[in-house]
């Protein structure tokens, strides 16, 4: 009987199992990021910390409750608002209005909106919230929610100035910054957002998602979407009926991670051998219910939360109503720009769930088991990174967008931490309603994982055929001993082709193998191994001749010279996992020495070329070859040839110059071509030398 159970269970995932992944040691075994207070770690309790009663706010005689780097506070005097008394407009401090407003008992769904009113200007019926109280609700249900929980709710909002007394810093873009808060802090803010009492500004609004709860009660005008929206109140409240009975006394770092484009790996160089990632690709499952222990992978959008306040109910979303302390991020968390992410740590999971979508529905309350680390913060870990959306599906291949999501994911699986690391726990990012392809994420999370240092555990959320093609994929290139530089190099050709995406794994396998046949068309008239654009760091050197069209002079020049995108100190970005050197390259220069073809030819030196072509086909015991090789400036000559007299006819007849530019293998020529290309040049040099 045990053998046939372990045998079901065996069919639904492949690969490493998840005990041999953690070592035999469960899922709460691997190491964590610490707490400590620096100038880029921002704590807002006291310590010590302990289990037994919430911390303490940190109070401190800096107070910033009103400033470009921190969040607005509603109780700040600087928080305004103008009320028409006796047809006057006479103006109030807010905060005192929010008070006495409050103060008076609410009974009924329309006194809550009328209340908000009262301290809010212009906002939309609450029609959702309307129909939730009254139509979705029991008669009994809502009479505990007006008697009990909103009181409740109210109290801990008005405890703000007490529980926040210095304010928040803002986690802006373009620098790694931490911020740790206790879960008491975040269930006082969150009460606030769904009092609405947070100050509107609209050009904050243009970067900051925003937390008040305006948009989620008033989202009515899509019917399919209706029974969704009434489902996260019944979670939203489910969390203030647990927070407010029960205080929560952990705490929750959100960190903001940014990585510079100079200091990316170098994809087109990384050998780490792709086999030595352990993989557990599992049919079923969820990432949030099954990935325990692991670093899980939220599909975001760059405004962390997505539509978690209004229609939207998908993997985002869900993630943020099971785990409302998700949202306050929201507040602080600024738009995510390309080279960043965002990963927090010590959320609570208060919901259960079913469905997914429109059919998306609370399931009752969930009772976290999930222990706690040295910092009083839970064992859970999730890694907010955005895809891109494709409207066109088949752009996803270019270099450039390739690029983006293999740094995307890098910057938020990597880690300064060394030794002992959680796996990443996904799925199919970005492979909804962005359009990704499933075979291409799963490669690039790949390679992000193997470049980490992190295994893979992954999610097919009952997609058969790719656990399938997947594990199968993975052993081809386990088996063959294929690099993260292959790999990317494989995959850079691929959008030439008139494939499919489906056809993917196939086209790399292919392209393997021919590249095992015959050296590429490079090796015959490419330049020598030591040329500038070898020596660039970040992706540079990987970029095709597309992608320097659209970066300017200034752009490359900040990637080559090792310059940054921030004003922060080097102490404040991800290790490198390049070396620390930087080459030495000469400026751009607009200015052009101009030299004739005949001065140029005159230069050359009496070299014969077939013997270069014998020792390139290994062929070295001919005779002439040493002398080749004591001659190898040659191939240099001949590009500076090609450039200053501007005759690429030559070369484009040859098939050379096609060659660089898309670097296909020499197969990829007829025979026929090929030594007709061949004998061309050694002819024509021949002559030269004559």
């Amino acid at each position: 009987m045990e053998e046939r159970n372990s045998s079901s269970v065996q069919k639904d995932w492949k690969g490493t199992s998840f005990q041999d992944i953690c070592k035999g040691k469960g899922p709460w075994s691997f190491s964590v990021s610490p707490i400590n207070l620096t100038r880029y770690h921002f704590i807002l309790y006291e310590f010590p910390v302990t289990l037994q009663k919430p911390p303490k706010p940190y109070k401190s005689k800096h107070v910033y409750l009103w400033d470009e780097d921190h969040v607005r506070m509603p109780f700040s005097e600087n928080n305004l608002f103008s009320v028409n008394e006796n047809n006057t407009d006479i103006i109030k401090e807010r905060w005192k209005l929010i008070t006495d407003t409050l103060s008076v008992p609410i009974t009924t769904s329309e006194e809550f909106e009328c209340a908000l009113n009262k301290y809010n200007s212009r906002l939309p019926r609450f029609e959702a919230l309307h129909h939730f109280l009254n139509e979705e609700m029991e008669d009994e249900e809502s009479e505990i929610f007006f008697k009990l929980i909103l009181p409740k709710i109210i109290s801990l909002a008005l405890k703000l100035p007490d529980l926040l007394p210095n304010g928040i810093p803002l986690l802006k873009k373009n620098q790694t910054r931490s911020l740790s808060l206790s879960q008491e802090q975040i269930s006082c803010l969150l009460a606030n957002a769904f009092l609405c009492t947070f100050p509107w500004k609209k050009t904050v609004a243009s970067t900051y998602p925003g937390i008040n709860f305006i948009s989620l009660f008033s989202s009515f005008a899509r019917p399919q979407r209706r029974k969704c929206i009434s489902e996260k109140l019944k979670s939203i409240c489910n969390y203030f009926r647990r927070v407010t009975s029960n205080v929560p006394t952990g705490v929750v770092t959100f960190q903001r991670k940014m990585i510079p484009k100079s200091r990316m790996p170098r994809w087109d160089t990384l050998d780490n051998n792709l086999g030595n990632t352990k993989v557990h690709i599992s049919k079923s499952g969820t990432i949030e219910g099954n990935g325990l222990g692991c670093l899980q992978v939220d599909f975001a959008n760059k405004n962390i939360g997505g539509g978690v306040l209004r229609y939207g109910c998908v993997q985002e979303e869900i993630r943020f109503v099971i785990c409302p302390e998700l949202i306050v991020g929201r507040l602080f968390v600024e738009q995510l720009e390309k080279g960043e992410a965002v990963v927090v740590t010590g959320v609570e999971r208060y919901n259960d769930y079913s469905g997914y979508g429109d059919t998306f529905e609370w399931a009752g309350d969930y009772q976290d088991q999930t222990p706690y680390d040295d910092y009083r913060r839970r064992k859970t870990e999730i890694c907010i990174i955005d895809a891109i959306r494709f409207n066109k599906p088949k752009e996803q291949f270019q270099c450039s967008l390739i690029i983006r999501e293999l740094n995307k994911a890098y910057v938020g699986f990597h880690t300064r931490e060394t030794g002992n690391l959680a796996p990443v726990a996904t799925g199919n990012w970005g492979c909804g309603a962005f359009n990704g392809s499933k075979n291409l994420k799963t490669l690039i999370q790949l390679m992000a994982c193997s470049a980490s240092g992190r295994d893979l555990v992954y999610f097919t959320f009952g997609d058969e055929n790719l656990q399938e093609n997947f594990y199968n994929f993975y052993l081809f290139l386990g088996y063959n001993q294929i690099t993260i530089a292959q790999l990317w190099n494989f995959l850079s050709t691929f959008k030439s082709t008139n494939y499919s995406e489906d056809k993917l794994y196939s086209f790399v396998q292919q392209a393997y193998f021919d590249s095992k046949k015959q050296p590429t068309i490079v090796q015959f008239f490419g330049k020598p191994e030591k040329t500038v654009k070898q020596n660039l760091p970040g992706p540079v050197a990987s970029c095709s001749k597309e992608m320097f069209k659209s970066t300017s002079v200034d752009e490359l020049m900040d990637v080559v010279v090792g310059q940054t995108d921030s004003d922060c100190s080097s102490d404040d970005l991800v290790q490198s996992s390049q070396p620390e050197d930087t080459p030495k390259v000469k400026a751009f220069t607009n200015s052009k020495t101009v030299r004739s073809s005949k001065n140029i030819a005159d230069k050359l030196p009496k070299t014969d070329m077939s013997a270069i072509f014998d020792m390139l086909d290994g062929n070295e015991s001919k005779e002439g070859t040493h002398l080749a090789l004591a001659q190898c400036d040659t191939f240099a000559m001949i590009d500076q040839y090609s450039e200053d007299t501007q005759k690429e006819e030559k070369f484009l007849e040859l098939g050379v110059q096609k060659g660089r530019e898309t670097k296909i293998n020499r197969e990829s020529l007829s025979p026929v071509i090929y030594l007709t290309s061949k004998k061309k040049i050694t002819d024509y040099f021949s002559k030269t030398n004559k």
